[in-house]
């Protein structure tokens, strides 16, 4: 018997199992993607490639589409860093019916898909007016884009932002406290600066989920990458090369910012020793447990001014 709490080291006849089975399936694996590339081989034979890398297909397809999923990512991630940064400010208030609402909007925004907000903010500027007159034609899947992206991961950067703030040794309130701060500017001098600091890594992180769900601007004509990919491929390119080589560019740019997150991670935590937030453990919390904290910081609160000292005249 073993100190293993979910099963048992297998024995040797174990041993002998489990290395048939792993070589059986790498067996099977193989031969199934022989079978895939023999199917496909019409289709990704040299012939098949050359439009691919041709000067038109980089400057009139892939390089826009680049830019432009980028171009949405980056607006999406600012906007909703702004609004993240509200709506955090708002769950963490100490006024009762502020930190309620900025909660609800909280959930509400994790609770909708993306693409139903894409297809909301799209068909409004479309159909309804006068949204339909503020925005041009040619920057409305532009706008539904964004607006999808900013709703859903405003509410994300919100929870990671107060993720950040109940990260911190609560020693950190009460130093604030115990040299005349008040609850304010305890956190807007002292927690506010640490959380975002601590957040930076998986702020990165967020990044790479908004430039994949970029591609959900498929759906409304939005040309990102997947749309100038399939705008390519149906002019005659075979399709397979052409999301191949989609498939490689996003994973080249969601690789880049995730060793981006990794090197602040790892640098952040070493130079200032801090305790860094992951985007899990800013699902973790709930409410009520905001609520308990924020009424035990502020008997706190109420603990140190009545020890406070008065001033000398």
């Amino acid at each position: 018997m073993s100190n293993s709490v979910l099963f048992d080291v297998p024995g040797p006849k174990a041993l002998h199992r489990h290395r048939i089975i792993g070589i059986v399936g790498v067996i099977l694996i193989v031969a199934l993607v022989a079978l895939l590339i023999y199917g496909l081989r019409s289709q990704l034979g040299a012939d098949a490639w050359s439009a691919v890398f041709t000067g038109e297909a980089w400057t009139d397809y892939f390089i826009p589409g680049i830019i432009n999923t980028l171009q949405a990512a980056a607006a999406a991630l600012i906007l909703a860093s702004l609004l993240g940064f509200v709506l955090a400010m708002g769950r963490m208030s100490f006024v009762r019916p502020l930190r309620w609402v900025c909660s609800i909007l909280v959930e509400f925004f994790r609770a909708v898909p993306v693409l139903m907000a894409m297809l909301f903010f799209y068909y409004l500027m479309v159909f309804a007016a006068p949204f339909n007159t503020l925005v041009p034609p040619n920057l409305k899947g532009l706008v539904g884009v964004v607006a999808g992206l900013t709703f859903y991961n405003g509410a994300v950067m919100a929870e990671l932002l107060r993720a950040g703030v109940n990260s911190l040794p609560r020693g950190q309130t009460e130093a604030g406290l115990s040299i005349g701060l008040s609850l304010g500017q305890t956190r807007r001098m002292i927690l506010l600066p640490q959380a975002i600091t601590a957040m930076m890594p998986a702020l990165v992180s967020q990044l790479v989920i908004i430039v994949k769900d970029t591609a959900l601007g498929y759906i409304i004509t939005y040309p990102e990458l997947l749309r100038s990919a399939t705008n390519l491929s149906s002019g005659g390119t075979n399709i397979i090369p052409v999301f191949l080589i989609a498939a490689v560019l996003f994973i080249v740019i969601n690789y880049s910012l995730t060793q981006l997150a990794e090197y602040l991670q790892k640098r952040m935590g070493r130079s200032r020793g801090t305790r860094m937030v992951t985007i899990e453990q800013a699902h973790q919390e709930s409410f009520l447990h905001d609520e308990g904290a924020l009424e035990e910081v502020v008997d706190q609160s109420g603990i140190h001014e009545k020890r406070r000292p008065p001033d000398e005249v």
